[in-house]
């Protein structure tokens, strides 16, 4: 440095020239994924495709980011009364909130599909709801169960005359009020207690039959999702037994019906969404299949919402990848772009693997799905097992997959400008949600002992994979043995609903994915030629090819 060339001497604001940093993703189609892509066409609602492009672009535009971050920012409020003294039981949301919600129903990820007659309906949905949750998840809580609704619903055929057609609208219609001057309702589920949580046959919340045909109900909820909807599904203790019930928010006759939200939760993540303790007080409800047998009906809709959980941790898992992957397609370090060192390449393509492997299986329950509703008892056969098998493996993946894909981006990884802390506080959530990894394990061990047409179903589906890779029959063959349910079943239930889901996964990626993929896949999660933490794939896997894969 010269004796004239100071520090001092050099242009103002030098220092805070920006370089090296990746752009905003912003801009860009967030279903262009060959892996999304070709799902949506292998399950058969290829004629999708168009809509799902046109929503990802809207996805990944820089307004729908911003409704994001502030339906975030801004979170619900309780107002339990009015300034009177009345007590009105609202929750106010953010504008940014409603935007989303009218995108999502509209485009028809609510209920609709149940109201759609082309086959793939639900797939198409599926796909639709993966990329729209990817750019904000909290919204999802409602649309989800608006979704799942419907089905349990049908087991009283009268009040799914009445509802049904406003649960599978494509309008958004906010607010209370009475239920059949809307043009479109939002459904919620209440079943945990204080006292019991999964255990839902130790509920306290009893039901009351009166002579008018309706029930009363009294009791005190304390997990329920998004408690301004329009309609809820409810478990109370009846005498004939645990019972499923309707309760409205608004009675047919326009007055409010008794749902007294106590609190509203303060949550880890799922910010935008409200999640409240709703107190029954005389509070009329309209019964939903047969007395006594409230879990058997219910569970219909927890089917549904497991899907979700499966589809919802899958886009969680692509959002933060395509976050990872932008930034280091953008990022210099070293003297080369970050991809393009080979360390970060190993990680980035486990991470991918990892995400193909989420998607792929998330899909393929969407098509069983479909097919299941259209009468194929192969594919019910198929869910009733696999279900459970994918709501545990994916939801389990998730925080640890988009930790990594956060360390990615290094300290612009953990600011909350990035996105990225929000999807981290949001992976937990859809393990816990409609049971948590314990409860589907053991579920997986009911569907064996009580149900094994299931076994059968999922039997036919690993070995539509036989002779192709002898590292995935080598693996099926172990399971086989695992799924003996000796005494000691329930202990060792996470062992092997963990293999299940890795056999079933490498299963479809034989027959569906480029070789590299599944090649990758099957020596690293069947043979075990990797260590304990993502990037840490085999030397031989075929980086390049796994690159190639990733979204955006």
């Amino acid at each position: 440095m010269s004796a004239t060339d100071t520090p001092h001497s050099r242009p103002s604001g030098t220092t805070h020239e920006v370089t090296n940093q990746p752009p905003p993703l912003t801009g860009h189609d967030a279903a262009d994924d060959p892996v999304l892509i070709d799902g949506v066409r292998r399950e058969g609602a290829d004629w999708y495709l168009d809509d799902l492009h046109r929503l990802g672009r809207r996805a990944g535009s820089e307004e729908v980011q911003r409704w994001a971050d502030e339906a975030n920012r801004h979170e619900p409020v309780l107002r339990t009364h009015d300034r009177y003294g009345h007590r009105v039981d609202e929750v106010d949301f953010h504008p940014s909130y409603h935007s989303l919600m009218d995108v999502a129903i509209g485009e028809g990820l609510g209920g609709a599909p149940w109201a759609d007659a082309r086959p793939g309906a639900h797939v198409a949905r599926a796909a639709g709801f993966m990329v729209w949750s990817g750019t904000e998840a909290g919204h999802g809580c409602p649309v989800s169960m608006t979704y799942a609704a419907v089905p349990a619903l049908r087991n009283s055929p009268a009040l799914a005359k009445v509802y049904e057609p406003l649960l599978t609208s494509r309008v958004y219609d906010a607010g209370l009020r009475t239920p059949a001057t809307k043009r479109g309702l939002l459904a919620g589920m209440g079943m945990t207690e204080k006292q019991g949580g999964t255990d839902v046959r130790a509920n306290t919340t009893v039901a009351a039959e009166q002579p008018d045909g309706t029930w009363r109900l009294r009791g005190h909820k304390w997990f329920t999702s998004a408690p301004m909807n329009d309609l809820f599904l409810v478990l109370a203790q009846a005498p004939g037994g645990l019972s499923c019930f309707l309760v409205p928010r608004v009675l047919p006759d326009g007055g409010r019906n008794t749902f007294r939200i106590q609190r509203l939760k303060d949550k880890l993540g799922n910010r935008s969404n409200a999640s409240g303790e709703p107190e029954f007080d005389d509070t009329v409800a309209w019964l939903v299949g047969d007395e006594g047998r409230g879990v058997r009906t219910i569970i219909e809709m927890v089917t549904m919402t497991r899907l979700d959980c499966v589809l919802g941790s899958a886009a969680g898992m692509r959002a933060a990848l395509a976050q990872a992957t932008h930034h280091a397609r953008h990022r210099t370090v070293f003297g080369a772009r970050l991809v393009e060192q080979p360390l970060m390449r190993n990680v980035l393509a486990d991470l991918g693997l990892e995400s193909e492997a989420a998607t792929t299986l998330a899909l393929r329950l969407a098509g069983a799905t479909d097919r299941a509703q259209r009468g194929d008892a192969q594919e019910r056969a198929f869910l009733r097992l696999a279900t459970a098998i994918g709501k545990y493996w994916v939801c389990k993946r998730q925080p640890a997959a988009v930790a990594e894909a956060l360390e990615c981006l290094g300290g612009n990884g953990y600011d909350e400008a990035s996105g990225m802390p929000r999807l981290y506080r949001e992976a937990p959530l859809n393990g816990i949600w409609e049971g948590s990894g314990n409860v589907n394990a053991l579920d997986m061990l009911r569907a064996l002992t009580r149900e094994p047409e299931s076994l059968q179903a999922f039997r036919t589906e690993v070995e539509a994979a036989a002779g192709a890779d002898g590292r995935l029959d080598a693996a099926w063959r172990e399971l086989q043995g695992e799924f003996v349910l000796t005494e000691d079943a329930p202990l060792r239930a996470r062992r092997v609903i963990e293999r299940a889901a890795l056999v079933l996964q490498g299963s479809l990626l034989v027959r569906h994915a480029p070789h590299a993929v599944a090649d990758a896949f099957c020596a690293s999660r069947l043979a075990g030629d990797r260590g304990l933490a993502f990037g840490t794939l085999p030397a031989g896997a075929d980086f390049t090819a796994l690159l190639e894969r990733l979204p955006v």
